[in-house]
Order: structure tokens, then sequence, then C-alpha cells
């Protein structure tokens, strides 16, 4: 069997991390993998592959810096190439961005089975295009490898008991690779050493409906700001984010520093006080690591933290980021629920693919 798998962006590296050492353990498959390029900066793209021990892609096409639009159509003019070539049996996808869509649309098109790692999650915020792509992408997906027992509930509310695909809730491959690099992040990490700092949030800022809203963008420095002043703020900028700060003109005064890998990243989720984000893994990332999460955002697609009351979101407005951050500070959580699956959904996708 060989399968092709389409990366692009920091998640689909983590995610892929996980599912390729699964699948390498099986003689009669191969694994091709593409990556797009989507995040081309070194520290957010190629340093997933050389810590985690991904296997390289064998084509890079290198699209990135363009609009959706743009970004998707070459995508999917490269892929279908590529596909066209390789003649693959099965096209793996994961999660909701350009990426993925693409990968699905190509495969689809030219009539190759398509799997969708990460699927059935909604944030009911159509606006975002990370929801037009996971709706999108479920619809034409052969196998829906769902994370969540919310995510079955989606999809069978939408209709998907009717539409011809197999569904699975496998747990959250996430977790997998949690479980697994936590224990070699202590020895492959080296942020701790490079920082001078003790008690910290751990922040995370460059959602585009964040980043591209002036006033948004704004209300949320201020807040950072204010925190700042009583429990030290600790930002990796993606370089997208940093463009947006400078060119809006006001100062950020946390501690700045450059993207980290993955295993600086739990690091730092490991000894952080709290985590402070707008991303939509970091979430899940900090229950792994039991930590709290102040969520920057209207909506979340893992709406079983908020319910857990170990997440909250608060949006932009200033003062509820603040209130949240006091609230959440110390708050005691149980994280011994198990949310996730019990680190097995990888396995689970393998052997529902070898079917």
């Amino acid at each position: 069997m060989k399968i092709i798998t389409i990366v692009g962006a920091r998640p689909q590296f983590v995610k892929a991390a996980a599912l390729s050492r699964e699948l390498a353990k099986h003689n009669n498959i191969e694994e091709i993998i593409i990556h797009t390029g989507q995040h081309f900066d070194k520290n957010m793209s190629d340093i997933f592959f050389d810590e985690m021990e991904i296997p390289q892609p064998k084509y890079n096409l290198d699209i990135n810096s363009i609009s959706h639009g743009a970004m998707t159509g070459r995508m999917l003019e490269g892929i279908e190439k590529i596909l066209i070539d390789e003649k693959p049996d099965l096209l793996l996808v994961y999660g909701d961005t350009n990426s993925t869509i693409a990968g699905a649309l190509a495969a689809k098109k030219l009539h190759i089975k398509v799997a969708h790692v990460e699927a059935g999650l909604r944030s009911f915020n159509i606006e975002m295009p990370e929801e037009v792509n996971r709706i999108l992408t479920d619809r034409i997906s052969d196998f829906l490898f769902c994370p969540t027992t919310t995510a079955i509930d989606n999809l069978m509310k939408e209709g998907y008991s009717k539409i011809d695909c197999n569904i699975l809730n496998c747990g959250d491959v996430m977790q997998d690779a949690a479980n697994f690099y936590a224990l070699k992040s202590k020895e492959k990490a080296t942020i701790i050493e490079t920082l001078n700092i003790e008690e910290f949030i751990l922040c995370t800022l460059h959602r585009a409906e964040n980043t591209d809203d002036e006033n948004r963008l704004t209300e949320i420095i201020e807040a950072l700001n204010e925190i700042h002043q009583t429990i030290p703020i600790l930002l990796p900028l993606h370089p997208r984010t940093k463009g947006k700060i400078e060119a809006l003109n006001v100062d950020l005064e946390v501690e700045i520093i450059n993207p980290v890998g993955y295993f600086d990243m739990i690091e730092l989720l490991k000894r952080c006080s709290l985590v402070m984000t707008d991303s939509g893994g970091l979430q899940k990332e900090a229950f792994f690591f039991k930590k709290n999460c102040i969520t920057m955002r209207e909506q979340t697609e893992w709406i079983e933290l908020l319910e857990n009351d170990v997440n909250v979101l608060v949006g932009s407005d200033k003062n509820k980021i603040i209130s949240g951050v006091q609230r959440m500070l110390n708050h005691p959580s149980d994280f011994s629920v198990d949310l996730y699956g019990n680190g097995k959904a990888c396995e689970n996708i393998v052997k529902e693919i070898l079917k």
C-alpha cells in the first residue's frame, strides 16, 4: 500500500510524526510525504523534521506568503501533479489548513481515497478559513478519524450516517505525540538553559482573526502588557505576528523569543504556570501537560476543555483576558479525566486503514 501524507504547518508536523512512526512498523506500507511549504520559517518547519525524526519529505512545494485563494490553488496544482506520478492508494491529510483542503481536493478529483485525521471538529464560525477547510475536507473524505466523541456527534448532526464513509473515534494523535516526546524533551530541549526566567505564563499569538484586526490586536497587547507587570509572559513570536505588531506601532512589553521547536515547547509547557493562546493545538497540549489555559478566541473546537473547566474563552477583550488569567492562574483543575483517548490513536488509525 502506498500512502501519501500532506503536511504544511506546525501542528501537522507533530501529528504526522506520531502516525508516521506507526506506519513505519508495517513493511507492507510505503509512506511518501509532501510538504507544501505553508510554514516556511526554519524554526517553524525544518526543525520539526530534524528533531522529531520525521521522514524527510520527498516533495517540497515551497508555497507560502500569498493569499488564501492563490495558496490553495497552487497547492492543488502541485499536489495533483505528484499524485498522477505516484499513483497512491490513499492520501492522508491533517487538521484544517489550506494544505489540508488542497490535498483532499486533488486526491478526490483523481479518485484516490482520502483519510482526514482530526475530522468532525467545528468552531461553528464559518468566517474562519479553518472552519471552511475542515467542513469541505470532511465531506469529501473516505475515512474520518475523529479525536473525540464531540467530533463524532458533530458529524452525526450533519447527516454523515447517510454518507458513504468510514467514521472512527480513534482518539487524538497529538496525545500520542505528547506522550512519546515528553520522555525525550528534557534531553533534547535547550530553551530553559537560555532563559533567565522561573515563574511565567506561556503565550502564543498568531490567529488571523486577532492579528489582522487592529482593534483586537491592540486590546490583546494592552492586556498582555498589564499582566506582564504581575507575572512574566513568555511569547515565542510568530514572524507574521511580529510584522503585524510592528505595523501597528505599539510596544509589546513581554518577554519575546523566537519561535521554538517542539521539544522546547514541551519543556515550556511543563514549566509554565498558565497557557495563553489563540492556537487550536496548544489548548490540548496545555491539557496534556496539566496546565490551565486562556484562549483568546470567540470559539473553540475543543469544547470538552471548557466543559471540564480547564480552559476559558476570553476573546480579545482586555478586561476579559485579565480577569480570565486571574481566575485560572491558581484554579484547581482535574486533569485525570480521559478526554482524548488512551494514547492509541495512531494504532487505531492504521488498523482501520489496513482493513
